[in-house]
């Protein structure tokens, strides 16, 4: 095992270092980041399934594997992989922190010119990668892959997903591409502009979509879960759900407003008549029951948009705490004990033409103060 890093305290920044461990190796073409709950059914096929893609490519390249908190042998299994094959690198949270910090942790530490996300269970085929970095080596500097069918899902999955989806794009402020998950390649520039987005509820595949660049989607089949179980149960898909829309649309705080004009349109109408009928002698509007029922609602209706725009200020009240985003406790196979998030980058291409990332472009990253 690599030997350990003291202990470093980051101030102004997105990370703290809790222990780590070194190695130096050369930059890589490619970086994989994968992050890893509970999965240890799974990694040994994944290895060796990534090492048969990547090794065809004859370019130098690393995977990224962070351990979100799991509770098996995951990590175990890691660093195993770590001490046969220095390619493979692990960062481990102090806790779990959840698929979309995971990723983010990983961008903050890729050195590659390119970088993939894909998830640990093998629904996203390390096969499909060839066809990305082959859009990547024709200019495109984002690479998403959308998926035209999906093993191994119930059908309520299916629906509810297709729905969240279409009603995503429909409301949001970007355009977010239509059954399109995290799976994707980027070029370095994006990853770069990516690390300065800092927001604490995070939807990825959103942010992906907001900094723009040069986009093409890639087609393929979702196979079902090598092994184990889900780690996206219903409560954390509503939770994703509300992070992408109030991330990305202003539409339910824009609703509560126009129903508030509607029902008060609809109320001058209804006094309206109510004055006329009472003149005329109908007696048909007296009664609680009509009122009880009205207020009931309308009472009803104003908890579900009060609930909404506390949806919106526990946002804020999120950014404003200023916590940071993960905390890692043990990583092995890095040079420095903090993420390139918060240090210097040297530069330059690779074999295949496309130029690296610029000076201008290396220098957005925040620096460290260290204690």
């Amino acid at each position: 095992m690599s030997a350990p890093i003291g202990l470093t305290a980051v101030k102004g920044s997105d990370t703290i270092q809790i222990m780590s461990h070194n190695k130096i190796e050369a930059r890589p073409v490619f970086s994989l980041v994968i992050p890893v709950w509970n999965e240890q059914a799974v990694i040994p096929v994944l290895y060796e399934r990534i090492v048969q893609v990547m090794d065809g490519l004859g370019e130098r390249w690393e995977v990224i594997f962070v351990n979100d908190g799991s509770s098996d042998r995951s990590l175990e299994m890691l660093t195993e992989l770590h001490e046969r094959d220095d390619r493979v690198k692990v960062l481990s949270f102090s806790r779990n922190f959840g698929h979309q910090i995971a990723i983010t942790a990983g961008f903050d530490y890729a050195d590659g010119d390119a970088v993939i996300v894909m998830d640990a269970d093998l629904q996203d085929p390390p096969e499909v990668l060839l066809r990305m970095i082959e859009k990547w080596r024709e200019g495109y500097d984002v690479a998403y892959a959308v998926r035209t069918k999906r093993e191994g899902e119930t059908a309520f999955k299916l629906w509810t997903a297709s729905a969240f989806y279409r009603l995503i794009r429909k409301i949001a402020d970007v355009d977010i591409p239509i059954d399109a998950g995290d799976f994707r390649l980027m070029d370095r520039r994006v990853v770069l502009t990516m690390r300065r987005l800092r927001e604490k509820n995070r939807f990825m595949r959103g942010l992906s979509s907001w900094v723009g660049f040069k986009q093409v989607a890639v087609e393929y089949e979702r196979a079902p879960r090598y092994a184990g179980e889900t780690k996206y149960p219903l409560s954390k898909m509503m939770r994703l759900a509300f992070n992408a829309i109030t991330s990305f649309s202003h539409v339910p705080l824009q609703l509560a407003t126009y129903t508030g004009f509607i029902f008060a349109g609809i109320s001058g109408i209804a006094i309206i008549i109510a004055i006329v009928m009472r003149l005329a002698g109908n007696q048909q509007l007296l009664g609680q029951a009509t009122t009880l029922v009205s207020v009931l609602f309308l009472g009803g209706v104003q908890l579900i948009f009060l609930g909404i725009i506390g949806e919106y200020l526990g946002r804020i009240y999120d950014e404003v705490k200023n916590r940071p985003l993960y905390i890692i406790s043990e990583a092995y196979g890095f040079e420095h004990p903090s993420p390139p998030l918060h240090r210097s980058r040297r530069i330059g291409g690779h074999s295949d033409g496309r130029n690296g990332a610029s000076a201008q472009e290396e220098a957005t990253a925040p620096e460290t103060i260290n204690e």
